[in-house]
């Protein structure tokens, strides 16, 4: 298979390779840190200095690694990068996904450092040079000392107040991205299906065709949820975070919760399957409620109170249609 490869294998590499190509990696890697470092300046001033504070010792490690190459092998480094190694680990271009959350950033971080130091570690064993073989051993005991590292700079940077006060921001991220538009979602396809399926079932008591009917209103609703959401707002000025993120959860929710209540119809007999939907209906609207006052905060009797009032008028509504 190596024949037919365009890529180096690492067991091939000589010293002088090896080095050359930790030298770019170190490069990358702190330009991959200030890259994180601006995705969070505005929002995590305090966590952007810790990785302003990663992306420096990067270069320190570069610059070792450049006198070892300058005193062995001279002042031409080869161009050799991650990419031209066969096996060797790839960096994930997470750094260009927008709105990147500060928790992915953090464990992406975490994962570079892991990846070094198994570089390094398998380095310093292919090295025959006492010099060489202690600097890679040093630089994988750094790397592997980085969590400390980090903490360090997490300290010097994230006083209590500053910390709480990124995990607020965090949290709200996190709300406006995915709860809220996941919430309004599922309160619409919850609410706004009940009227076309049990307008349906009482009109034709036949449980099959008001399985058809709830599960195209429930994926069309989703459809337009999902497009509507992500077209209404790019959440760059809002702040609400990726609109293709929330027009998934928004999308996705709202089939969720219309579908509920339309699988109970996929029984043969009629009453059973509407029994079953309406107390399904019935679980849907409190917990909606629930989920209204554990992640937005409003208060319990009110979110009741309007979920479960609109939704009963909506189920009157398609009783009575169909019925009539």
């Amino acid at each position: 298979m190596r024949f037919f490869s365009q890529r180096r294998h690492f067991n091939d590499l000589s010293e002088q390779e090896i080095i050359a190509l930790a030298i770019s990696s170190e490069e990358d890697d702190a330009r991959i840190y200030r890259s994180y470092a601006e995705i969070l300046r505005v929002d995590y001033p305090a966590t952007a200095k810790v990785f302003d504070g990663m992306a420096a010792e990067e270069d320190e490690h570069r610059k070792r690694l450049i006198d070892l190459h300058t005193d062995r092998f001279g002042q031409v480094i080869p161009l050799i990068r991650r990419e031209h190694v066969a096996g060797f680990y790839a960096r994930r271009p997470v750094w260009l996904v927008e709105n990147l959350g500060i928790e992915r950033i953090r464990t992406e971080a975490a994962a570079m450092e892991r990846d070094a130091e198994h570089f390094y570690l398998a380095a310093a064993k292919r090295s025959t040079d006492a010099t060489t073989r202690a600097l890679l051993g040093d630089l994988a005991a750094a790397e592997a000392g980085h969590q400390d590292a980090a903490q360090d700079l997490e300290r010097t940077h994230l006083d209590d107040d500053c910390r709480a006060s990124e995990d607020e921001m965090a949290k709200r991220q996190f709300l406006l991205t995915w709860v809220q538009p996941g919430l309004a979602g599922l309160m619409d396809g919850s609410v706004s299906t009940l009227a076309p399926i049990f307008a349906t079932a009482f009109a034709t008591h036949d449980p099959w065709t008001t399985f058809l009917v709830g599960l195209a209103a429930s994926v069309g609703a989703g459809i337009s949820m999902g497009f509507t959401e992500a077209a209404s707002d790019d959440g760059e000025l809002s702040g609400r975070g990726s609109p293709i993120k929330r027009g998934f959860a928004s999308g996705i929710m709202t089939t969720l919760g219309g579908l509920g209540h339309a699988l109970p119809y996929l029984i043969p007999d009629f009453w059973t399957a509407t029994t079953i939907a309406i107390l399904i209906v019935f679980v849907e609207l409190w917990a909606i409620a629930w989920i209204q006052n554990r992640f937005m905060e409003t208060p319990f009797f009110r979110a009741a109170f309007q979920v479960v009032l609109g939704g009963a008028l909506v189920f009157a509504a398609g009783v009575l249609i169909g019925s009539g």
